[in-house]
């Protein structure tokens, strides 16, 4: 089982260059990302709606005793849908996706080292600082000019 959800956030993962590449090749057709961004939440809506009507509404309830604050991800992903367009053109794919996944593993670290918005706290150790020093060493190795 464990397995199969990595795979599937694998999967995720492959999809979001595709992502940045196409908002960008979008931007670059319109010169204005705003009707991108219009486009691509107003297909999502349509996606999502689709998996509603087959999954249901069971939970939904439950959002209305949500903490306003947990709401923000439609903030983010505004922002990010946002970002990937108007920077993808400019900067490149591997420069967006590069700088873009080394902030979501920096930001990860720390909401699992004080278990923010009750995810479970796993502390960064030597091992896991180690891992994301590399991950920061990457960052830059591949931004590096070439002479």
């Amino acid at each position: 089982m464990q397995a199969g959800y990595l795979g599937w956030a694998f999967a995720a993962g492959v999809l979001i260059p595709i992502m940045a590449a196409s908002n960008g090749a979008l931007t670059r057709l319109t010169g204005n990302p705003a009707p991108v961004m219009l486009s691509v939440f107003a297909v999502g809506l349509l996606a999502t709606a689709v998996v509603t009507s087959i999954s249901g509404l069971k939970g939904a309830a439950a959002l209305m005793t949500a903490p306003p604050y947990l709401f923000c991800g439609g903030l983010i992903v505004a922002f990010y849908v946002l970002s990937v367009s108007v920077l993808t053109p400019r900067i490149g794919v591997v420069s967006t996706i590069t700088c873009a996944v080394a902030g979501q593993i920096v930001m990860s670290a720390v909401i699992d080292h004080f278990g923010l918005f009750g995810a479970a706290q796993r502390p960064v150790d030597l091992t896991r600082a180690g891992g994301l020093a590399l991950l920061l060493a990457g960052l830059f190795i591949t931004q590096a000019k070439k002479v």
